[in-house]
């Protein structure tokens, strides 16, 4: 393996990439299926005991910051513990033990007495499954390795070598980093960005994982999940926003670009993006994080801080906050439909469509990162047929010059700064989850009085593909909205009826206010 990734360089590492999300997509999909049968088998206690004993045990309830590390601190009194799978944004766990009976004592003690994981009760139930799925399908369950395997979930700003290393060195040294990153739109919660890590020994390895798996490198975002690797050996010929290698300083990196001097993420990447969120580098058991002194000694390291003028760019290319859209349907598309789909990437503040080029607009965002995360996630999608190219203008700003009507009626230009539509402005802007497109739409803010019919109705009238499932969320008696989930035949059929609909007024009898219809993308993959 480690002949063949260095013959083919990067390429190899793309395609072996690509094996590896496979295998985690696989994985993934089983543990959803087992999480729906452990859910019905544990509506009561009663039920929780029919599930045979096994050595994996179902952990729920954990707190928003408890990673592996901690689970190991509560649960090793039980028995030796193998192998740990976090599911962070379920707030679940599966911890794999040595034997049955050590799992056995973990579950018979968590239903007679409160087991606390970082100062929060958790609940233990018998997993389904005898034994935790690894990325090395090792056959010894306590194989390890020094490369590991990190994938970053809801990654609502950019990932790159200089933030990952500023995460994971502080625990132990990291020798080389390798990301990879999915062409095109694809469901980053689901399919995330996936980074190699090289470190010294096994050991140091190991504690990375024990310290860091399960935690947010932004609050409540940029969640990493962090599992043993295949591959023993990284193969790094380039120093640049996607790949670095430590141990050698004579890589050619990118013009203009040198290593930030700071070793750990004290602030929010962007001051002009919602609130501030500080870092969550570390948990509370401070006991595997490098000492005041080591950190002094790593921060004045050439390698850390070497003679340069210009300071790393999180964004790499990306350095404008103006996005440029081609390819939308003249007759179909126009500012509004536009806003519709980009402000669930950013708050948008102003879209120009071109007269000179039909079917491109620029759309200027909030900031940078929110370019980027529509970038990732809107190129090349489908959208009436058309294949929409989005990518970094060169653009500055968006200046409204030229005003034409477009073939609808409506004008080329529109300022949505102040709009209440934009959803990163509010104190729940935070509750936003990065979604790329999918065939099933979640639709919230919705008159409590409506129904199915009502939505199958509203989608004839406005021309937009008819959705197949329909569900309606039980929700408060007291709530004066309701919210649920729209499924459609294909992705394409979702996206258009989100550039439609979304934002749609419905006016009900005896109320002067209307509704404000909103949809976004949903993380579910069925109803």
């Amino acid at each position: 393996m480690e002949a063949a990734l260095k013959r083919g360089g990067r390429g190899e590492y793309h395609q072996y990439a690509k094996r590896l999300r496979t295998d985690e997509e696989e994985e993934r999909q089983q543990e959803e299926e087992e999480e729906a049968v452990r859910s019905r088998e544990e509506d009561s206690v009663e039920d929780s005991h029919c599930v045979p004993p096994s050595p994996v045990v179902h952990v729920r309830g954990l707190s928003d910051v408890a990673v592996e590390a901690d689970l190991v601190e509560a649960l090793e009194k039980y028995g030796s513990i193998c192998y740990v799978m976090m599911m962070p944004f379920k707030r679940q766990a599966l911890v794999e033990f040595d034997s049955a009976a050590s799992a056995e004592r973990c579950v018979t003690s968590g239903t007679r007495e409160a087991v606390h994981v970082a100062e929060q009760r958790a609940f233990f139930n018998f997993s389904t499954s005898q034994r935790i799925s690894r990325p090395t399908n090792a056959d010894d369950p306590t194989s390890r390795n020094k490369v590991l395997l990190l994938s970053v979930q809801n990654p609502l700003y950019p990932i790159t070598t200089d933030v990952l290393y500023s995460v994971c060195n502080p625990v132990a040294n990291v020798l080389r980093i390798v990301i990879f990153r999915r062409s095109g739109v694809q469901a980053m919660v689901e399919y995330p960005d996936t980074v190699l890590f090289m470190f010294e020994s096994v050991a140091d390895a190991h504690k990375v994982k024990l310290t860091l798996n399960g935690a947010h490198i932004y609050t409540k975002c940029c969640t990493m999940k962090i599992e043993y690797a295949r591959p023993n050996r990284l193969n790094v010929t380039r120093n640049d926003n996607n790949s670095w290698d430590y141990t050698h300083f004579l890589l050619q990196r990118e013009q203009g670009k040198g290593r930030q001097c700071r070793s750990i993420l004290g602030d929010h990447p962007s001051h002009n993006y919602g609130p501030h969120c500080p870092l969550l580098p570390a948990p509370s058991n401070s006991r595997y994080r490098r000492s005041s002194e080591q950190m002094k000694d790593m921060m004045s390291s050439p390698l850390l801080c070497p003679q340069t003028s210009s300071s790393s760019s999180l964004l790499g290319q990306a350095s404008s906050s103006v996005a440029m859209v081609s390819g939308l349907h003249v007759a179909q598309m126009n500012c509004s439909r536009v806003f519709n789909l980009f402000c669930l990437y950013g708050n948008v503040d102003k879209v120009k469509f071109m007269r000179s080029v039909p079917g491109t607009a620029l759309v200027e965002m909030s900031d940078e990162f929110a370019v980027v995360r529509a970038v990732t996630h809107l190129n090349n999608v489908k959208v009436f047929g058309q294949k929409l190219n989005v990518c970094v203008s060169r653009q500055r700003a968006v200046i409204p010059s030229q005003v034409f009507d477009l073939a609808d009626g409506s004008g080329s230009y529109r300022d949505f700064s102040l709009t209440r539509n934009n959803r990163f402005s509010s104190a729940h802007g935070g509750r936003n989850v990065i979604q790329p497109p999918t065939a099933i739409l979640h639709f919230y803010n919705a008159p409590p009085t409506l129904s199915q019919h009502q939505l199958q109705q509203l989608c004839d009238e406005h021309n937009v593909p008819a959705f197949t499932r329909f569900k309606v969320f039980d929700g408060k008696s007291s709530s004066k909205t309701v919210s649920g989930l729209l499924e459609f035949d294909s992705r394409a059929e979702a996206v258009e009826t989100l550039v439609v609909l979304n934002h749609h007024q419905i006016k009900i009898p005896n109320s002067s206010t209307p509704f404000t219809l909103k949809l976004c993308f949903s993380t579910s993959s069925r109803l």
